[in-house]
């Protein structure tokens, strides 16, 4: 490793993942593959939200926003990846957030007044509180991820390669030349109340939404009532069992092997998996599909 000055440095070099020259291509190809494959499967979804009128509604444009957010995400943490599975260590700039953590409350929320609130639904979430709602969860994601970022920019790093594939807390914090145990508490502190009060309102917000459904007249009901939430509760597990093992504790506790592997699973399989779960296995997303291909074929015949 390389050994710089006591004092904060901009950038880093990032490790990245050791592998030899057998998996290396193999590494790179799966990893582009899907990085590929979840930029289009994302994209997918924001493109029929935008284009069917059928997807018009507040739980669609969340979904679209959310799909947004894992657009953005991977694209600034795999093409890293990539270039270390190529070429090694890479320099890069840090940066984090938590707006898909808000976001997700933001969704159960909308199913909540959907199906808790039916009468009442469109007035509550217009178009109106849409924006405002996913707004606030960008701000809100921005504001919690600001101050562990802070702290750990105080630090003075004695060494510049990150045992890591992007910046994160944990290996950055190996970095520095000073003890980083109340840095460490700090971050579990902000980054723990943010996601856990998050969650807790998640399960709240199911709650009341379990025993609405419960109390429905017919099974047939109760089972469309239940379809509506199971395609953003399976998102919501894979994000925050993975979020809290990478985030929840304290940075620099477990093995960097450990780190790198369940950051893995967060940065680049969850995405992968979000649209897969809201398209494939939605009936309406299903519908739009083929509405929007229609009439792509009847533009595409119509004579010039």
């Amino acid at each position: 490793m390389d050994h710089v000055s006591h004092n904060w440095t901009q950038s880093f070099i990032l490790a990245g993942f050791t592998t030899n020259g057998t998996l290396q291509p193999l590494a790179f190809l799966g990893t582009l593959c899907i990085y590929l494959l979840t930029l289009a499967g994302n994209i997918l979804i924001i493109v029929l939200v935008q284009l069917d009128s059928g997807l018009f509604t507040p739980m669609y444009f969340f979904i679209s926003v959310l799909s947004f957010v894992e657009v953005w995400y991977v694209s600034t943490t795999v093409p890293t990846l990539l270039h270390t599975l190529l070429h090694g260590c890479s320099p890069v700039s840090s940066a984090v957030w938590m707006t898909e953590c808000y976001l997700l409350g933001v969704m159960a929320l909308d199913r909540y007044l959907a199906i808790c609130h039916p009468l009442h639904y469109h007035a509550l979430m217009s178009r109106q509180v849409q924006l405002r709602l996913a707004g606030a969860s960008w701000v809100a994601g921005f504001l919690a991820a600001l101050v562990p970022a802070t702290l750990t920019a105080t630090l003075p790093f004695c060494l510049k390669e990150v045992a890591h594939y992007f910046c994160d807390l944990a290996p950055l914090m190996r970095l520095a030349c000073v003890d980083t145990s109340w840095h460490a508490r700090a971050h579990g502190t902000v980054i723990g109340m943010a996601t856990g009060c998050n969650f807790v309102l998640i399960l709240g917000l199911y709650g009341g939404i379990l025993n609405a459904v419960l109390k429905l007249p017919s099974a047939a009901s109760r089972a469309k009532a239940f379809s509506t939430c199971s395609s953003h509760i399976t998102v919501v597990a894979l994000f925050y069992a993975s979020a809290f093992t990478v985030y929840v504790g304290s940075p620099g506790s477990r093995p960097e092997s450990t780190d790198k592997l369940v950051a893995l699973v967060y940065a680049l399989v969850t995405p992968f998996l979000n649209p897969i779960i809201y398209s494939l296995r939605n009936e309406e997303m299903k519908k739009a599909l083929r509405r929007v291909m229609a009439r792509i074929r009847i533009i595409l015949r119509e004579p010039q």
